[in-house]
């Protein structure tokens, strides 16, 4: 690769190649798909113990209004996004979505709040358009920080609470979508009850010098394993969470993603902060008048996975296109292979029979209820 496509590595790519990852670029990074234990492996791993994840990759973004205040940036990001920042609750996390004048979905991200601190973290492959974005759609002085000399963290499984607690008893007080600074044994670190795999979990935000310290700590407990990209996709398919790129993007509304519950009752119609920001008079009139069709679970018939992006049809024959596959795989917990995708509202109740085209052959599915997995947050 010359200079211009030359991957980037995360602050624990050396420790990853030590662990016997297999790297693969993704979103411009050099990133670990798997280790040796395997994709399955880690997989059910997470779901009975602890993962521990790179999510280096993702873009950590402080933003900064002229007057200092917390209230002055959430005012300006609700500019950008549909959701109630300025009632966030201080120590506290909410996901959100920028959207497009026309309605569609930018990126999906994460919003914290420390006391006079507005914290984003956007996805990797968005990262450098999201910022970009952010610094030509904000009012004029507020500042965009990016925090590239952190790493990030998420350790995720039933006993990630006890191989946290390990290195910090307070962690044990937190409840979902809480966010505390704390320190882990001598780690500064910003950590959040939260992550993307269905499971109870934390990201832990650290400086990136100290991130194989506290990675190497945290697999020093028995319960805690390395996990990969691949189980990382494989988990989140299973909670039924949006992948950008994937179930989410420009061409798709948030009320069409099924994510309109991100979309606060005081940034709706009627509400205090109704409306104000991109696309919102398509988002307000879908959410008042509803939509033609939806994103769904599907659990195909038989062994086969169906994966996007596939069509999907009403009829065995293949003869009335409805919609797409927009993600789907084996799932190892579910026991069976899941997917999810859009199809007409009509059709979006659980029950419902629609057909797959793979590879010729139009094979059945069902409609069904998300996530495939109960989730274990602690609320």
């Amino acid at each position: 690769m010359d200079d211009q496509t030359q991957l980037k590595r995360t602050p624990l790519y050396d420790f990853h190649v030590s662990l016997g990852a297999k790297m693969v670029p993704f979103a411009g990074y050099d990133m670990p798909v798997q280790y040796p234990a395997g994709v399955l492996k880690e997989h059910l791993h997470t779901r009975a113990a602890a993962g521990l994840f790179d999510v280096s990759h993702m873009g950590q973004v402080e933003l900064v209004a002229p007057s200092g205040t917390y209230e002055d940036a959430a005012k300006a990001l609700e500019t950008l996004v549909p959701v109630d920042i300025i009632g966030l609750k201080d120590g506290r996390q909410r996901y959100g979505f920028f959207t497009d004048d026309n309605g569609g979905i930018l990126d999906d991200l994460m919003i914290s709040r420390l006391d006079e601190r507005l914290l984003v973290v956007v996805n990797a492959g968005c990262k450098d358009a999201d910022i970009a974005h952010l610094r030509a759609k904000l009012p004029d002085g507020v500042q965009v920080l990016v925090h590239d000399d952190r790493a990030l963290l998420a350790l995720q499984g039933p006993k990630a609470e006890a191989v946290l607690a390990a290195l910090n008893s307070d962690v044990v007080t937190m409840k979902f979508m809480d966010v505390r600074e704390l320190s882990l044994s001598d780690i500064p670190a910003l950590v959040s009850r939260t992550g993307y795999s269905g499971e109870d979990g934390f990201e832990i935000s650290v400086p990136a010098d100290r991130a194989t310290d506290l990675a190497k700590a945290l697999l020093d407990q028995p319960d805690c394993q390395a996990i990969g990209l691949g189980a990382r996709d494989s988990l989140r398919l299973e909670a039924g969470l949006c992948l950008y790129g994937n179930d989410i993007d420009t061409t798709t509304s948030p009320v069409e993603a099924s994510i309109e519950w991100g979309i606060q009752k005081v940034r709706r119609t009627g509400g205090a902060r109704e409306g104000g920001f991109p696309g919102a008079a398509r988002i307000l009139a879908e959410l008042n008048d509803g939509v033609s069709r939806r994103r769904v679970g599907l659990r195909p018939e038989g062994k086969a996975p169906v994966r996007p992006p596939a069509k999907l049809f009403a009829d065995a024959e293949g003869k009335t296109e409805i919609g797409h596959v927009s993600s789907g795989g084996f799932g190892p917990s579910a026991e069976s292979p899941v997917a999810m995708g859009y199809v007409p509202t009509v059709m979006a109740e659980p029950g419902n029979q629609v057909f797959a085209d793979v590879r010729g052959k139009y094979l059945p599915l069902t409609v069904t209820a998300l996530p495939f997995v109960t989730p274990t947050y602690k609320r």
